[in-house]
């Protein structure tokens, strides 16, 4: 099977942990006789820096020709630093969004035993913790209009949903419970924002037509309390594009670290995949990032591309990892390494059937040093 994969690594530790990811991906390659053709193109500060643009025709025809499409990150302090900068990374990643259509970004949050130590919460209370957000990512405020008044003194953002764009992120946040625990909580702030009304006038149309899923609505400040107060309560979060970046956020505390959760942005004719943790730039070169986000979004990608059979064994490769206690910095893991050993060794497990049983000797033949 040849399959074609757009690569943007972006700024930051995007190129560093995708990096790994790819390294995963050759190994899943060789082992099942795939051949994953990768483009590269630019986006974000590296692209500004490059073209003058955050995200050039040629990413987007790169974007526009794959099956798929593995994101890093996007940000500079340059850019993060300067309030008045007039082209920024972040407007490239906005722009590839709605240019691809890319409307539902669907992050899933766990809790994993091995890392409940890292945790500020006791282990009882993070224990199975399997959440999915499925945020609206083409609407509301981060694409409404925008500008100042008053000679610079005042400043606006519109927040804008039609009918349409709820619809059809709703529909797949009900398709995704009905295949997990058959529970869906849409967030909202109903009782002051039209947007919110809208959404839950919306939802309560639709729910009739998944009988087996039980629907429950939760004001964003309350949604924010008990996703830290009672995690296991949720099954599926739907939410709109600003509510959906902060509580997954949020959230990414009962995972153990920013570098452990991946993320998937769908669309009609493609999809991306990145870790959510952003350009981390304080890390960037020093081999110390975790590319477990990453190689868990090359899961998602790989589950997109009816590839089952090969998620299962990156997701059981970082089990096996996790288990024996590697991990980058982060992690605070009993045998700590770096982001670069980290894609070496998972790529090892992912491709030995017997990893589980000869992962000291998989150790051993990669690194006589940990």
């Amino acid at each position: 099977m040849s399959i074609k994969i757009a690569v943007l690594p972006g700024d930051g530790i995007g190129p560093e942990v995708i990096e790994q990811a790819l390294k995963v991906l050759k190994a899943i390659s060789e082992k099942y006789d795939h051949h994953f053709n990768f483009c590269f193109a630019d986006i974000g500060a590296v692209a500004i820096d490059n073209y003058g643009d955050p995200y050039p025709n040629d990413a987007h025809d790169t974007c526009l020709k794959a099956d798929a499409i593995l994101f890093g990150a996007i940000g500079h302090p340059k850019y993060d630093n300067d309030p008045k900068a007039q082209v920024r990374p972040e407007q490239g990643l906005l722009r590839m969004r709605k240019l691809l259509s890319l409307f539902a970004n669907v992050r899933p949050i766990k809790s994993y035993p091995s890392l409940i130590h890292l945790s500020p919460f006791k282990a009882d209370h993070i224990k199975n913790v399997d959440i999915v957000v499925y945020r609206e990512l083409t609407g509301g405020i981060y694409f409404g209009k925008k500008g100042l008044d008053d000679g610079g003194q005042s400043a606006y953002d519109h927040c804008v949903y039609s009918k349409d764009e709820i619809e059809r992120i709703a529909h797949e946040a009900f398709k995704a419970a009905q295949s997990r625990r058959q529970k869906l909580t849409l967030v909202d702030k109903a009782n002051v924002m039209a947007t919110s009304r809208l959404w839950r006038e919306v939802v309560q149309e639709i729910a009739p037509t998944y009988p087996g899923v039980k629907v429950e609505y939760m004001f964003v400040d309350n949604a924010a309390y008990q996703v830290i107060y009672y995690p296991q309560q949720f099954d599926v979060i739907l939410t709109s594009n600003l509510f959906g970046d902060i509580i997954s956020d949020e959230a990414s505390i009962l995972a153990g670290s920013l570098g452990m959760l991946p993320s998937a942005s769908l669309g009609p004719e493609t999809a991306l995949f990145e870790p959510i943790h952003g350009s981390y730039p304080q890390a960037a070169g020093k081999d110390i990032a975790n590319p477990i986000a990453a190689i868990l979004s090359t899961a998602m990608m790989l589950e997109y591309l009816n590839l089952n059979e090969e998620a299962k064994d990156v997701r059981r490769a970082v089990r096996l990892f996790l288990e024996n206690g590697f991990g980058t910095p982060d992690l605070k893991a009993e045998k700590t390494i770096e982001c670069s050993f980290s894609g070496e060794l998972l790529a090892a497990l992912v491709y030995d059937k017997n990893a589980e049983f000869k992962i000291k000797n998989i150790v051993d033949s990669l690194s006589t040093i940990i």
